[in-house]
């Protein structure tokens, strides 16, 4: 089989939602890699909590996905921390985090801090956020370009925050609300799907051999760039609408029939 581009989404993907990555899945996405497919942990989440999960994968060369589509990461055991920064795109967070705070006062930020962790309005439900968490003023949370923004509201639900975007509009932004009340806020224009699309000209794998597997609403663009976009069976509809096909659920090893099916021919 061709050396395809395999686009994986860590939480609700590859590894449940009690944060448990299963043998059997860890093991195929071995074999995938063994077998010569470049596979590319593609994920909101920040490099702090991307390169642990790398780490269980056994991924140690490649590329990496972070934030959203923001960061990219080439992996290199030489390198001191395991990987070098490829790409961080930034946006001013102030205009829209302004805008939100009016919209619903009592909710958290998180502004990140590239390969550190996070700087917070308010502190984050706890195992929410990983890296160096440090509470600061609002002045400075909005002071500076940063690669991604959440807001939070733990009493909230995602069907809050998907009415709060339609109700305000958000502009100058890329967004996506999470599983629950988690709202992203990326630069305009960026997604996993671009920075997937930049890496496999850089790896030189033609369109058709591309796969994205995925569960949530920041999957949509990867799952639209990919030639065999997949949506796990826990994604929300709309997420599977968009997709060319539908695996199973997490918690029933969803991702390996995917896996396996790289093997195989």
């Amino acid at each position: 089989m061709k050396p395809h581009l395999v686009a994986l989404d860590v939480d609700g993907t590859t590894i449940d939602h009690a944060g448990v990555l299963s043998p059997a899945v860890r093991a195929a996405v071995r074999d995938v890699v063994a077998a010569g497919h470049h596979v590319i942990v593609s994920t909101g989440r920040s490099i702090v909590a991307t390169t642990p999960i790398l780490e269980e994968l056994g991924i140690t060369t490649g590329y990496a996905v972070c934030s959203n589509g923001a960061v990219t990461i080439e992996l290199d055991p030489a390198e001191d921390r395991g990987f070098r920064v490829l790409e961080a795109v930034t946006f001013d967070p102030a205009p829209a985090l302004n805008l939100l705070r009016v919209e619903w006062p009592d909710a958290v930020v998180a502004v990140e801090e590239l390969g550190v962790g996070f700087k917070l309005s308010a502190p984050f439900p706890d195992g929410e956020l990983q890296g160096e968490l440090r509470v600061v003023p609002w002045d400075e949370l909005v002071a500076d370009p940063v690669t991604r923004v959440t807001f939070r509201a733990p009493e909230g639900t995602a069907e809050d925050f998907l009415a709060l975007t339609e109700r305000i509009g958000l502009h100058g932004v890329n967004y996506a609300v999470g599983f629950s009340a988690w709202l992203d806020l990326n630069p305009e224009g960026v997604s996993k799907g671009s920075a997937l699309e930049i890496l496999r000209r850089r790896l030189d794998v033609e369109p058709r051999y591309t796969v994205a597997v995925g569960d949530q609403r920041n999957d949509v663009e990867m799952l639209h760039w990919a030639a065999r976009g997949v949506a796990m069976g826990n994604a929300p509809d709309e997420v599977k609408a968009v997709a060319d096909e539908v695996t199973g659920h997490v918690d029933d090893d969803g991702l390996l029939p995917v896996l396996l099916s790289l093997l195989e021919g």
